[in-house]
């Protein structure tokens, strides 16, 4: 069995007692690249081997010399290609000559002060919309499991690559679900952590509250390992909260709590409101037994209206207005250069357009932006009425299983028509209108062995409680211990 095969937290623990060495680790991920990147096209803008061997051959040394740098010393990872790596093209899936970054961001910087090595970025769609992962300068991530099949997005290139080996662990990032479809289509764990838990350093810093960077993960420990390094306050987030960070990350023990009497809300559809394939359905229904195998009640729950908010009927309205904002302001700077607006593609367009105005449409107004977060607001507060009953709220990660990869979106679902390139992703507007932590689990496979996921709202500020359950998920299932096709015959059968 490859080294690439032990989970992140196993390989940190061999590489801390000397029992195997960093460039062991670093060669075999490097050889489990080479060997299935091709396939897929996950792991993007590579550094040399020659480099990343060196460069391990030094962590060594430093471990000789009884210096450990925390639990990632000696680990190869991929920061997504939204985010700047010191010395690498932040291409955003659509600047082709990107030039390199100067500076790390503070994802990259973080992994690298436990001691990752970076490898190289992961694959993203352009400007990260859309969960579909392709563009026009890398080409298209393909599903982990079927590579006919889409790997979901924009986190799409980081779950392939964890999903296949290729990585220990890997930094995603969720607006819309772009961290938290990739995870549930690939059979891998995700976090989108609450607000502010992890600290947002761009350019605007008071109302950029909708994406936020995660970690992707085949282990809950792993995955609580790697928040652990991501998360906690940075001042130049003034909107940054969370217990400070300690000087090393090393890792704390996860602890599967026992979860019994506690009680989970299945939200499934939303009453129908939401269009949703049968078999995602079939999948996440059957998945809510291991809640009950925990000791845990599923109890159906709907959205309720409070105040401005009627149900789930207004969710798109507090949604589309603050998408067009974030979204469309970002982006607006490529539009206005003709030759650059020439190749973006059409979702980019839309956003920008749903700022600016298009076709007889007026451009997005102040007070537009004010009545959704209103709406956004009370939606909120009917939220917080949930959880005065329920521990969790749950519902499928998605509304599609993984569909063909030659698509650009679904146009139609369960035989209503997509307004939008991401109307079809709806189903994880709600997680992000509340700002509250959501953990993508693995829920199982569809009939055709395609995977699908459970998207779990937890109550703000608490993402630490959907760890544990990520914790306790693992000793009654063992949908993260299956192998996707392409590692069979390769791997002695666990993760």
């Amino acid at each position: 069995m490859s080294l690439a095969d032990l989970s992140a937290t196993s390989l940190s623990g061999a590489v801390g007692r000397r029992e195997v060495s960093c460039v062991e680790v670093v060669a075999d991920h490097l050889e489990r690249i080479d060997a299935l990147d091709p396939l897929v096209n996950a792991v993007v803008s590579r550094r040399p081997s020659e480099v990343l061997l060196a460069e391990a051959a030094q962590a060594d040394t430093e471990l000789a010399r009884g210096e450990h740098r925390g639990w990632l010393h000696g680990l190869p990872v991929a920061v997504k290609d939204l985010n700047d790596v010191r010395g690498l093209p932040t291409s955003r899936g659509f600047f082709r000559d990107a030039p390199p970054a100067a500076h790390d961001s503070l994802v990259a910087a973080r992994m690298r002060a436990v001691g990752a090595i970076v490898v190289g970025k992961t694959n993203t769609p352009e400007f990260g919309l859309g969960s579909h992962t392709y563009n026009a300068v890398f080409g298209t991530t393909l599903n982990a499991w079927d590579q006919s099949r889409t790997a979901g997005g924009s986190s799409g290139g980081a779950a392939v690559a964890v999903a296949l080996r290729m990585l220990p662990v890997a930094d995603g990032s969720d607006f819309f679900g772009s961290l938290r479809n990739p995870t549930g289509w690939n059979n891998v764990y995700g976090l989108r952590p609450s607000l502010g838990r992890v600290p947002h350093v761009g350019d605007e810093l008071w109302l950029s509250q909708g994406g936020v960077d995660g970690p992707v993960a085949r282990t809950a420990a792993d995955l609580a390992a790697l928040f652990g390094t991501l998360a906690g306050p940075d001042v130049r987030d003034p909107l940054s909260t969370g217990p400070a960070r300690g000087p090393r990350g090393d890792l704390a023990e996860l602890v599967a709590p026992d979860l019994t009497g506690q009680r989970v809300g299945w939200l499934g559809d939303l009453g129908g409101y939401l269009p949703v394939e049968p078999e995602v359905m079939r999948v996440c229904e059957r998945a809510l037994h291991g809640f009950e195998d925990l000791g845990m009640e599923v109890l159906p729950r709907a959205l309720p209206a409070h105040g401005r908010f009627r149900g789930p009927d207004d969710l798109w309205s507090a949604w589309l207005p603050w998408r067009h904002l974030l979204a469309g302001s970002a982006l607006e700077p490529v539009h206005a250069v003709p030759a650059l607006r020439a190749r973006m593609k059409p979702e980019a367009r839309y956003e920008v357009e749903g700022l600016l105005g298009h076709d007889g449409q007026p451009p997005l107004s102040a007070a537009a932006v004010m009545a959704s977060s209103r709406l956004r607001s009370d939606l909120y507060r009917a939220v917080l009425s949930l959880f005065d009953d329920v521990d969790h709220l749950v519902l499928p990660t998605a509304q599609v299983m993984p569909f063909d990869a030659a698509l650009d979106w679904p146009r139609e679902v369960a035989g209503r028509a997509m307004s939008s390139y991401h109307r079809w992703m709806e189903v994880c507007a709600l997680g992000t209108l509340v700002g509250a932590p959501v953990l993508a689990l693995p829920a199982g496979f569809s009939a055709d062995g395609l995977p699908m996921g459970l998207q779990v709202i937890g109550r703000p500020r608490d993402d630490e409680a959907l760890l544990g359950l990520a914790a306790a998920w693992e000793t009654v299932t063992d949908h993260h211990r299956a192998l996707p096709p392409l590692l069979r015959g390769l791997t002695g059968g666990t993760s």
